[in-house]
């Protein structure tokens, strides 16, 4: 027996579903969004899912209603008897809070987990989680994907012949250690220490970066004071370029400025985030492709490995 499929998108990541309902061949179903005056929202599906395999597609950056509205959707879609429900969560908000690393804080990447499982979810599909421990958050299959898998391309393309591959922090040491190895350079890491969030006390170097062309490796780019500062640093080091790889442009507050103020040659993004201003150092490769056949893959039950170049 064989089961239909539906695409729909939530407000807040319409023109990348659009492109992956392209890219899947198929067009997006139809929600209406209706807002009360007060601000509440309620999403409604126009056309039937009953045994459908629905996938929503949602990034749930901030305001929170974007995630809201996902659970919504979520829960609209068990209540209307979909077959199953697949959340397409190409950037995956609030993962930055994976562990208690104060005492009394929430561990906000397992609630939202929680909250998604309860809604009905049967699957999660996403992309370059903050913590790949998060996966292990849900009780339902996730398939997590990478950016690598385009980043990779986009990097043979540019033929450098002195690449260095780095990371901003000691975090991101293990990302750009794969590429290393995968690309066969040399290493190179920014060691940081913080006063407290977004604001960086102290940054040194380590490892050689005279004369070479330094492409720094990372899950996202927020304010960007972390992969400026790390690239004017590169620069003052004697590295001849510096270029950044970035999967989430959350781009908030001063971010904007920052990079274009900074000594970085580019930075490339995804479209895992809309971007909301226009940038001559910021440059956007498109997911659209590679959600789209992740989602193929997963209707003809094959396997999805063959896209983790780098994992």
């Amino acid at each position: 027996m064989s089961f239909g499929i539906k695409l729909f998108a939530g407000r807040a990541s319409q023109g990348l579903a659009q492109n992956i309902a392209k890219s899947y061949g198929a067009s997006l179903g139809d929600v209406k969004v209706t807002v009360f005056s007060d601000g509440e929202f309620q999403p409604s599906f126009e056309e039937t899912v009953r045994g459908q395999d629905v996938f929503l597609i949602q990034s749930t950056m901030p305001p929170s209603d974007n995630l809201f509205e996902l659970l919504l959707m979520v829960d609209a879609a068990r209540r209307a008897s979909a077959r199953k429900i697949i959340a397409v969560i190409p950037y995956f908000g609030f993962a930055r809070q994976d562990r208690k690393d104060k005492p009394r804080v929430a561990i906000g990447a397992k609630l939202i987990a929680n909250m998604l499982m309860a809604a009905g979810v049967d699957r999660v599909m996403t992309m370059d989680l903050h913590a790949d421990q998060i996966q292990g958050f849900f009780e339902v299959p996730v398939d997590h994907l990478y950016a690598s898998t385009l980043f990779l391309r986009e990097l043979e393309n540019m033929d450098l012949n002195n690449l260095v591959m780095a990371a901003p922090d000691a975090g991101g040491a293990k990302r750009a250690n794969s590429y290393a190895k995968k690309l066969n350079t040399g290493l190179a890491l920014c060691h940081k220490q913080r006063k407290k969030a977004n604001e960086i006390a102290e940054m040194t170097v380590i490892g050689d970066v005279v004369g070479k062309d330094v492409v720094i490796i990372d899950d996202m780019c927020d304010t960007a004071g972390t992969l400026t500062t790390s690239a004017d640093l590169f620069i003052s080091k004697g590295a001849k370029s510096v270029r950044a790889f970035c999967t989430h442009a959350v781009l908030s507050g001063s971010a904007y400025e920052r990079i274009n103020n900074s000594k970085l040659t580019e930075l490339v993004v995804t479209d895992s985030i809309p971007i909301t201003r226009q940038s001559d150092k910021i440059r956007v490769v498109s997911v659209s492709d590679l959600f789209a056949d992740v989602i193929k893959r997963l209707m003809n039950n094959e396997s999805i490995s063959p896209h983790f170049v780098i994992s």
